[in-house]
């Protein structure tokens, strides 16, 4: 299912970074140190916004993209 706030998503397995890129900010962030396990759960996730709320905001360092 497409999500309202979530445009796309990539992981960088080697480095283990999560890039996220917003709809409503259009800004673009990198969570640092998620496992693999994480990712693929937030991939297979029916709500990526509700799953990424409950599961990687506010549990992993990030950085804002430029």
């Amino acid at each position: 299912m497409p999500s309202t706030s979530i445009r796309k998503f990539d992981y960088d397995p080697n480095n283990r970074v999560l890039s996220v890129w917003f709809v409503a900010s259009g800004k673009h962030y990198e969570f640092l140190d998620v496992p693999l396990e994480t990712f693929t759960a937030f991939k297979s996730a029916f709500a990526k916004g509700r799953y990424f709320n409950d599961h990687v905001r506010n549990r992993y360092a990030f950085r804002l993209v430029t």
